[in-house]
């Protein structure tokens, strides 16, 4: 109700009906219309899900330039603000730090 107001035979807007769509086919699966423990965490931790490797192929893919799948010191300066906010750079921290690697 924070977010959505059901008024009376009002439509629903389409974020809701792909909410619904979300939790009845991805998230709700034992079919019972509620979440329980376990559906919470397959939701919050998918065990099929590397979020470290999707973080760095995100990164990559957003910042390297000529698609070489290798970023230059040129390529990450650029988009600093991009790896400051990652959570792959735990938000920059790993960036103060020497890296023989960089």
């Amino acid at each position: 109700a924070d977010m959505f107001a059901n008024e009376e035979g009002g439509p629903e807007p389409d974020w809701v009906i792909t909410e619904r769509e979300q939790f009845s086919d991805f998230r709700d699966l034992n079919k019972d219309g509620k979440m329980d423990k376990e559906e919470i965490q397959h939701w919050i931790l998918p065990q099929d899900y590397d979020h470290a490797l999707a973080e760095a192929r995100h990164l990559v893919y957003e910042s390297d330039v000529d698609k070489d799948q290798k970023l230059t010191k040129e390529e990450v300066l650029d988009n600093w603000n991009m790896f400051v906010g990652s959570q792959a750079t735990n938000y920059g921290e790993d960036l103060t730090r020497n890296h023989d690697e960089l």
